[in-house]
């Protein structure tokens, strides 16, 4: 029994080390956004901001830093694994949390599809263009889902490299867009407002609705915040790499749209709005630019597609195994793999019919995009509303009350987030509110009519 009690005390003390410093969670959160998330919205955010992506990422980014700043500040009280989902089950109600929950499943599942879309997309219009996109849709989906099948994981060192990769990238197109400016249109063509605000395309309502859209720039940021028990200083140093990752994403995302507005200014001449990037490129860098370009999103995609799908399914495990969604299919796990096989299978489908059937009924890449941000989006209202609540409402006796940090700040955010939300086009709404309404009834029926908790989800599965 001694030698039982040393070894359990010994792991306990080994869970409370703090290794990972402020440089590790920020270089963390930028490997989960990449230094290419603005790169495939481009063509889309610029034909919904009639030419203004770059106002669009910086509006969002001040919405995002906000958001971030919440995170922080919950993540110190509640430093475990689920995010807004245990943040706002611990600080508001665990029915709303369940809710919340429910709705950042909806974008665990829609990531695949988003990533083959894009890649379906690529292949279709750039490099075999006599390939169907549905057929195109179908070899991605089956790609990625049978990798998940056999049990093949992308490696932390893979990752890394790509990272890398992506960077360099980066550099060669930013290095590449100055110079064409320059040598093309002088100073003028480095420095002008046009890319922020031309008044004679300007128009706030849409400039909000591709707000809603270029959001997706950010989206990942929140991972930084389920490390936080192996953290450094957590109270502080979450904190301010949340913010940091926000704010380098915003500036570099912004510079890369900015250069790209200023390469090609009229956004309605691209060939294909989804792969537009390449095209800027191309026009700066010639082919091996496009190609290297091309290249990188395509792996990234397929990396994300891998990592998403299989994320997505170990979530539907853990909630089948915990009761949650029917034990029988979604607990099931392949005896040799260990892959939640059929749960793997489903998420396949689910993309490969989202991928063909939004297709059908307009951009694709742009009705996925807002559908994910669906749930992301109420994901940070509830996690601003948490902070404002549990800060100025629960702790207001324990603890001095601030009015910036625990009442404006967070109110702005959730107020600015409601707006982006608001602003998501009406495919996005009808998708998302459905999905939303078979969790609210879920969850009125099984704990009989909000009288009892709801089950938990588990979201250290994914």
């Amino acid at each position: 029994m001694s030698s039982e009690a040393s070894s359990v005390s010994e792991a306990s003390a080994l869970r409370l080390i703090k290794v990972l410093t402020l440089w590790d969670l920020v270089f963390y959160g930028l490997v989960l956004i990449q230094p290419t998330a603005p790169i495939p919205l481009f063509g889309v955010a610029q034909k919904l901001s009639n030419g203004h992506t770059v106002t669009t990422i910086l509006v969002a980014m001040f919405a995002m830093i906000i958001t971030a700043f919440s995170y922080g500040r919950m993540a110190a009280v509640y430093p475990s694994a689920g995010s807004a989902y245990t943040y706002v089950s611990k600080a508001l109600n665990p029915h709303l949390g369940f809710l919340i929950g429910w709705a950042m499943l909806l974008d665990y599942i829609l990531q695949p599809l988003l990533n083959a879309i894009w890649i379906a997309t690529a292949i279709h219009s750039r490099y075999i263009p006599r390939m169907p996109y549905n057929v195109a849709a179908f070899l991605v989906v089956a790609f990625i889902t049978s990798l998940n099948l056999l049990g093949i994981k992308s490696s932390a060192r893979a990752n890394k490299v790509l990272f890398f990769t992506m960077c360099a990238v980066v550099v060669a197109f930013l290095y590449l867009a100055v110079h064409y400016l320059f040598h093309t249109q002088g100073w003028a063509g480095l420095f002008s407002i046009q890319p922020f605000y031309d008044p004679e395309t300007f128009h706030a309502h849409r400039i909000w609705t591709a707000t809603s859209y270029a959001a997706l720039t950010y989206i990942g940021f929140d991972g930084i915040t389920t490390l936080s028990e192996d953290v450094e200083n957590p109270k502080r140093n979450v904190l301010v790499a949340t913010v940091l990752v926000c704010l380098v994403t915003g500036v570099l995302g912004g510079t890369e749209a900015y250069l790209g507005q200023r390469v090609w200014p009229n956004w309605h001449m691209f060939i294909e709005l989804d792969t537009a990037f390449m095209d800027i490129c191309r026009r700066v860098g010639g082919v091996p630019l496009f190609e290297a370009m091309g290249a990188i999103l395509i792996v990234a995609c397929l990396g994300s597609g891998l990592t998403g799908a299989l994320g997505a399914a170990r979530l539907l495990f853990g909630m089948g195994r915990d009761g949650v969604l029917p034990r029988k299919f979604f607990a099931h796990l392949h005896r040799d793999t260990n892959t939640p096989t059929y749960s793997l299978l489903l998420i396949g489908a689910l993309a490969y019919a989202g991928a063909v059937s939004l297709n059908y009924i307009g951009n694709a890449y742009e009705h996925a995009g807002e559908m994910l941000n669906f749930g992301a989006f109420l994901a940070f209202m509830g996690v601003n509303l948490s902070t404002f609540w549990y800060f100025s409402i629960v702790q207001r006796r324990e603890r001095r009350r601030r009015l910036l940090g625990d009442v404006v700040l967070p109110l702005i955010g959730f107020a600015f987030c409601a707006l982006i939300w608001l602003n998501l086009n009406i495919v996005a709404k009808i998708a998302g509110g459905a999905w939303f309404g078979v969790g609210f009834l879920y969850i009125a029926i099984s704990t009989g009519g909000f009288r009892t908790a709801p089950k938990t989800i588990d979201f250290r599965e994914s």
